[in-house]
């Protein structure tokens, strides 16, 4: 397990799997070790891929400050780990809330981005967020499953604030609600530090006018991979996402919820790879994969 050391003493790990061109990886939560990610569908077969579990989190030490927990002050470990691999420009694959650190990261240094993957995106970084409204929305969809009724309530419950989170709306949160969402979901809590995860969006760690004008200046292609059946970003939040990068496509997975590679690892490796096989800066075949459809290879 390799390791570098921040300027504030902090040593952070990352995890090498599989084989062939690295494909950076950060994860979401927020502040959720990245051992979450797997090998993001079998994509590990293709790229090689260098997971980092960022401060507080995993195998990566404790920072003397937690302040240094709040988003925009990790984009400087992002830039010193891409040194410390070695590379002049990486490609980035984000996930989640991970997303809104390698939206931060593209606007201070898009010079070093080839590449830029996010995954159901946490687009705060761009001024949006999901609202209580897309998320019951997105839910609705899944008025046919027989843990639904059940679900819907204590979800609706908790985004008007008038309970708490509960286990039983997490299905929500999958594609597929079956043995290997279940272990996913499981492992949350032992992989996550809370503490920090409350730091991650704090007060300041955003100024989206500001992130907007610097991506004008990123010219690498970017993805954003979208759930048809996620909340958080829905496809049509994606898609306003989007328009923030001056290359961007955009991807809706069918049937597919906040983890993707876990609901089709299929679809969403062949996507992934569609996009990272392209030479970067050359546009993909179609502005969106169709829903039901595979994606080009």
């Amino acid at each position: 397990m390799p390791t570098f050391t921040t300027p504030d003493g902090t040593r952070l790990a990352y995890h090498l799997r599989g084989d062939g061109e690295p494909l950076a990886v950060l994860p979401g939560g927020p502040m959720r070790a990245s051992a979450y990610l797997g090998d993001l569908g079998g994509l590990a077969a293709h790229r090689r891929l260098a997971l980092l579990d960022l401060r507080g989190t995993g195998d990566s030490g404790t920072p003397p400050d937690p302040a240094t927990y709040r988003c925009d002050r990790m984009v400087a470990d992002v830039e010193l780990w891409r040194v410390h691999m070695g590379l002049e420009r990486m490609d980035l694959l984000a996930h989640s809330a991970g997303a809104a650190l390698a939206v931060l990261y593209a606007a201070r240094h898009p010079q070093r981005i080839r590449r830029l993957l996010l995954i159901t995106p946490n687009p705060s970084a761009l001024g949006l967020r999901a609202t209580p409204g897309d998320r019951l929305a997105a839910a609705r969809l899944r008025a046919v499953e027989p843990w639904f009724a059940e679900a819907f309530p204590a979800f609706r419950a908790w985004l008007a604030g008038e309970a708490g989170f509960d286990d039983v709306f997490l299905p929500f949160f999958y594609g597929r609600w079956d043995d290997t969402a279940r272990a996913h979901a499981d492992a949350d809590a032992e992989q996550t530090n809370e503490e920090a995860g409350e730091r991650y969006f704090a007060d300041g760690a955003f100024t989206p006018d500001a992130t907007r004008a610097a991506l004008a200046r990123l010219t690498a292609p970017v993805l954003v991979h979208a759930g048809e059946l996620d909340g958080g970003p829905r496809p049509e939040l994606a898609r306003r996402a989007a328009e923030a990068f001056p290359n961007a496509e955009v991807a809706v997975q069918p049937g597919a919820g906040h983890y993707p590679w876990l609901d089709d690892a299929e679809w969403f490796r062949e996507r992934a790879l569609a996009f990272l096989e392209q030479p970067a800066g050359a546009a993909l075949p179609s502005a969106e994969s169709a829903a039901g459809t595979r994606p080009p290879r």
